[in-house]
C-alpha cells in the first residue's frame, strides 16, 4: 500500500496548487482516487527498497505533473508546484484518430489528450481500457470525469512495455537492461529515460529542451519532499528516441 510511503500531506504539499481557483481541474485529482487507481497496479511504487519505491513516485508525479502544468517562470511557490492544474488538452486540434483494425475509432469520438499523462490516440484508449476493464473507445471522456480512472489510465500508461519502448516502471526502478542497440543510441537507465517512452520523438536526441528541463524540475522537486536521491541521467538529449535505432 503506498499510502506509507505518501501521504496524504506529502501529496498534497507536492501537488500543491493543483485545486487553485485558475486550475480547470480543479477538485479533480484527489488523494483518495490516486490511492485507489494505484492498488490496481500493485508493482507500482512497492517495487525494490524505500528510496527506489519513493524515486518511481516522484518520478510518475514528476512526468505527470509537466503533462498537466499550469505554472510559468515567476508562479507562486514556484513553477514545480503547479501541476495536475489541466485535465483536458488544452486545445485539441483533432481527434488523435489512427487506422487500427484492432482499436477502431468510434464514430464521433475525440481521443485528444485527458488525464494525468494526457491519454491520446485510439490505440491508446483501446487497449488501456480493455487493461482497466472500461470502454474507453466509446467513451474516452470517462478519462476527464472519473477520478480513479483518469489515474489508472496514467498508471496502465506507466506500468506497460509497449515494444520497442520498455515501460517507466522497469526503467526507473532498475529492471530494464539497455541492449546492445539501446547503449549505442545513448539510451541508458535513469528518469531521461522515462521521457524518452512518453515523448522521446518530439524532446530527445535534439539537445536541450524546455520541456526536458520541465520535466526535471517537478522530479527533483518531488525527490527533495521524499529526501531520496534523483539518480543518474535525468535528461535525454543525448538519447536517440526508442525505434528509432
Amino acid at each position: 500500500d503506498i499510502s506509507k510511503l505518501i501521504s496524504r500531506g506529502t501529496f498534497d504539499q507536492m501537488l500543491k496548487h493543483r485545486n487553485d481557483g485558475a486550475c480547470p481541474a480543479k477538485g479533480f485529482y484527489t488523494y483518495d482516487a490516486f490511492i485507489a487507481a494505484a492498488k490496481a497496479f500493485p508493482g507500482f511504487g512497492t517495487t525494490g527498497d524505500d528510496a527506489t519505491r519513493k524515486r518511481e513516485i516522484a518520478a510518475f508525479l514528476g512526468q505527470t505533473s509537466h503533462e498537466t502544468t499550469g505554472g510559468w517562470p515567476s508562479a507562486p511557490d514556484g513553477p514545480y508546484s503547479w501541476g495536475y492544474c489541466f485535465l483536458r488538452e488544452k486545445n485539441p486540434s483533432s481527434s488523435y484518430c489512427s487506422p487500427s483494425p484492432t482499436y477502431p475509432c468510434a464514430p464521433g469520438k475525440q481521443y485528444y489528450g485527458r488525464g494525468p499523462i494526457q491519454l491520446s490516440w485510439n490505440y491508446n484508449y483501446g487497449p488501456c481500457g480493455k487493461a482497466i476493464g472500461v470502454d474507453l473507445l466509446n467513451n474516452p471522456d470517462l478519462v476527464a470525469t472519473d477520478p480513479v480512472i483518469s489515474f489508472k489510465t496514467a498508471l496502465w500508461f506507466w506500468m506497460t512495455p509497449q515494444s520497442p519502448k520498455p515501460s517507466c516502471h522497469n526503467v526507473i526502478t532498475g529492471i530494464w537492461k539497455p541492449s546492445a542497440a539501446d547503449q549505442s543510441a545513448g539510451r541508458v537507465p535513469g528518469y531521461g529515460a522515462t521521457t524518452n517512452i512518453i515523448n522521446g520523438g518530439l524532446e530527445c536526441g535534439q539537445g536541450w529542451k524546455p520541456q526536458v528541463e520541465d520535466r526535471i524540475g517537478f522530479y527533483k522537486r518531488y525527490c527533495d519532499i521524499f529526501k531520496v536521491g534523483y539518480g543518474n541521467n535525468l535528461d535525454c538529449y543525448n538519447q536517440r528516441p526508442f525505434g528509432s535505432g
